[in-house]
């Protein structure tokens, strides 16, 4: 037979485990950790461990750190990604076991839900314009760096295929995984990254928010070269800072530069709202 059709046969066999398939089910919904997989299931961790080497071994789940933690998900991505989302949409969404298990997770990680931030009204302009944007063009695979808790994930999560959000600080990450869950949003995925060195393949992405983070940058045009290296042809990039100390003129001042240094087309940069803005959002492509 086939290489294919063999892998096929195997990851059918690996399925046919009632805890396995439990465990792809909910690694499907949500990336989890050995510890969260162990109580959910009520296992041992060698088991689990055991059960999720073999999937992994199948190509049905991948494995990944996140600072002192492992973490187990579906691939959303690679060679064998549509022949994985045919054998998985098999599945029924209906089956008891798999509810029960998102709902013990969803407990288990109910202590670090964040408390319901307050939205401004400037924020409430800024998500609408990026919401826009999809309308102009698709958002394909997003990286998000600098995504805190997750705000912007979780806002064009159901836009994108693909979503990965980046951040240095290890609270905001749980605390993003935790509202991610809640808001039901399986296509995303948290990782601990610098902002100078992303743990990506080259063009990996069709669009990058660099989100916040280059008025913080000792080298800002370092951290445009490194997403430029993530940007697949014809993607874009969202250049996104809120006002502060710095006016709506030294931003985009900024932006220009920036731009220039790094090789960027950058479009004219809109200021949200136009009065008074407490965002600037430019899109920029290679």
């Amino acid at each position: 037979m086939k290489a294919s059709t063999d892998k096929l046969l195997n990851q059918f066999k690996a399925l046919a485990d009632p805890v396995r398939v439990r465990l792809v089910a909910l690694c499907g919904i949500a990336e989890c950790s050995v510890s969260e997989l162990t109580h959910v299931t009520g296992l041992s961790q060698p088991r689990v461990s055991q059960h999720l080497k073999q999937l992994i071994d199948e190509d049905l789940l991948e494995r990944f750190r996140d600072g002192h933690y492992v973490f187990y998900r579906v691939p959303s991505n690679g060679e064998q990604a549509v022949a994985r989302r045919r054998l998985l949409a098999l599945l029924p969404d209906d089956e008891p076991e798999f509810a029960r298990d998102v709902e013990k997770l969803r407990k288990l990680r109910a202590e670090d839900e964040p408390a319901p931030l307050v939205q401004t009204g400037d924020e409430r302009m800024l998500h609408k314009a990026l919401v826009d944007l999809t309308v102009a063009a698709p958002l394909g695979d997003l990286l998000d760096v600098g995504c805190g808790q997750g705000r912007i994930l979780k806002l064009l999560a159901t836009r994108a295929h693909r979503v990965v959000g980046v951040d240095i600080d290890s609270d905001a990450r749980r605390l993003a995984r935790a509202e991610l869950l809640l808001a039901g949003s399986p296509n995303c995925s948290l990782r601990h990254g610098n902002m100078y060195s992303l743990p990506f393949g080259n063009e990996e992405f069709d669009t990058i928010i660099l989100d916040g983070v280059l008025g913080e940058a000792d080298r800002p045009t370092d951290v445009i070269t490194e997403a430029l290296r993530l940007l697949k042809a014809g993607g874009r990039v969202l250049l996104l800072s809120a006002t502060g100390e710095r006016t709506a003129e030294q931003i985009k001042s900024d932006f220009a530069d920036w731009a220039a240094q790094t090789g960027l087309r950058l479009a004219q940069p809109r200021s949200i709202p136009d009065k008074n803005p407490g965002w600037l959002l430019g899109v920029a492509t290679a």
